[in-house]
């Protein structure tokens, strides 16, 4: 029973082993000398404003096209199986395509109202 288990162990181990791997060639093949230059945020050849004291705030718009990514990333990544299965589901799952789909548009139509589909 466990013996189904090994492969996904096996591919673990070596994912491991590879970014450890990464890590330890960056840190022995990389610049040891490091100066002002070199540590300083680098800003299209400007120099940096100084940060504000307290947190920094971004504009809402930033939160706004993230979700909408997420929104639109994961009706894709639903929509593409149930096309697949869409002979086999029947009635059954053309509803629950229908539901999930109506719960998607929810989210587009927020997006939609709080302006995130309009760039500016």
């Amino acid at each position: 029973m466990l013996s189904n288990y090994v492969p996904i162990l096996v591919l673990m181990a070596i994912a491991t082993l590879f970014a450890v791997g990464s890590v330890a060639a960056g840190a022995l093949t990389g610049p040891r000398r490091f100066n002002r230059a070199k540590i300083d945020a680098y800003e299209c050849g400007i120099e940096p404003s100084p940060a504000p004291a307290g947190p920094q705030r971004f504009p809402v718009k930033y939160y706004n096209t993230a979700m909408l990514f997420i929104v639109f990333d994961i009706e894709i990544i639903f929509l593409f199986p149930w096309a697949v299965a869409f002979d086999s589901l029947a009635v059954f799952g053309l509803g629950a395509m229908a539901l999930f789909m109506a719960t998607i548009f929810v989210a587009y139509a927020y997006e939609w109202r709080r302006g995130g589909l309009e760039w500016d």
